[in-house]
């Protein structure tokens, strides 16, 4: 959220959560460097370029990749030290051509803002888009682990003055609720979203009396796709049918105004940006349960073959087990992403 949000030479993130764009730069660049950060994602690391990495910690110098160049210093001494002796270039083919197919992923994305679902089977990617838009300039987004942490990673723009906050290192569920609570508590002037998945929030509910208790104007938006996302997707792409990870849940909205919170439901598109302005502006604690599209892929930067195998085969044990409207439902929410594959 904090790292040149205002440049325009910016082609997104990578990683497990990120866009083809940047995939696609670090797989086409003569040299990587690496600032400051142990890259945890190895896959997407490229095989071929020169790799330059920059830590304070020396045991991290060339954990995850091969690494031509390790420098031990803080990014700042480092860079000040090596700027000097860098040569300015005037070819900016190659910056032209990552900007343009960055333009052209951010085109894709945003084709699910614009077309949001059905009733019941919102694109959790337009509820993320219309928040970006109606939070605050320095708002305090929180993401649960999964899915709401792919739509608030793809979608939730920084300016410099947001915050994200998630469980990134250990993965934890359900923490978007409980982090929330502690930024409203640390920062009570500013505006805190928690994006909570339906799974999440569910494991405790009960964090809802203490956020009554307290009046913390927490916004808790739940992306209620009925399942545990993450883990359905993960299963599908490995070939397997999903088993046990829809959910039976209670009315979210209701839980929340028995625990004295003002509580609602969304289950049209068109009415999630009046819900989300109103639950946005009010002077309190609001739930907005959010019904959204079960099916939505969240696709990686980089599709391999084996992952499109996996989905097929898993597909087809679908098929065969008599659950072929699930199987229709996935390809009619998705078909977007059929560029991507081809």
């Amino acid at each position: 959220m904090s790292i040149q949000y205002d440049n325009p030479n910016e082609v997104g993130m990578t990683g497990l959560l990120g866009l083809p764009s940047a995939y696609h730069s670090m797989h086409e660049c003569d040299l990587l460097i690496l600032l400051g950060t142990d890259f945890p994602y190895a896959q997407f690391m490229p095989p071929k370029c020169k790799i330059v990495q920059v830590d304070i910690k020396p045991e991290r110098l060339g954990r995850r990749a091969k690494v031509d160049v390790g420098l031990c210093g803080s990014v700042k001494d480092t860079l000040t030290a090596l700027l000097p002796l860098v040569a300015q270039k005037t070819d900016d083919s190659f910056l032209k051509a990552q900007l343009e197919l960055y333009a052209k992923v951010k085109e894709q994305m945003q084709s699910y803002v614009d077309d949001g679902g059905e009733t019941d089977k919102i694109h959790p990617e337009m509820v993320a888009g219309i928040l970006d838009e109606l939070a605050t300039n320095d708002a305090i987004f929180t993401v649960d682990t999964g899915m709401s942490c792919v739509w608030g990673a793809r979608y939730i723009k920084a300016t410099g003055k947001r915050e994200m906050l998630g469980s990134f290192n250990h993965g934890s569920m359900a923490n978007a609720m409980p982090m929330a609570i502690g930024a409203a508590l640390a920062c009570p002037d500013r505006q805190v979203i928690a994006m909570c998945g339906d799974g999440g929030i569910s494991m405790l509910l009960g964090d809802l009396a203490t956020i009554a208790q307290y009046k913390l104007p927490v916004k808790i938006i739940i992306f209620n796709n009925r399942s545990l996302g993450m883990v359905k997707l993960e299963m599908e792409v490995a070939g397997l049918p999903d088993w046990q990870t829809d959910m039976v849940n209670p009315d979210f909205a209701l839980v929340a105004q028995a625990m004295g919170i003002k509580g609602m439901t969304v289950t049209e598109p068109t009415d999630v940006k009046s819900t989300l302005q109103e639950a946005l502006s009010f002077n309190g604690p609001v739930l907005v349960n959010i019904m959204t599209d079960p099916n939505a892929l969240a696709m990686p930067p980089k599709i391999e073959f084996e992952q499109v195998k996996g989905m097929a085969l898993s597909m087809t044990k679908l098929v065969l087990n008599g659950r072929m409207e699930e199987v229709l439902d996935t390809l009619k929410s998705n078909y977007k992403h059929l560029k991507e594959v081809l």
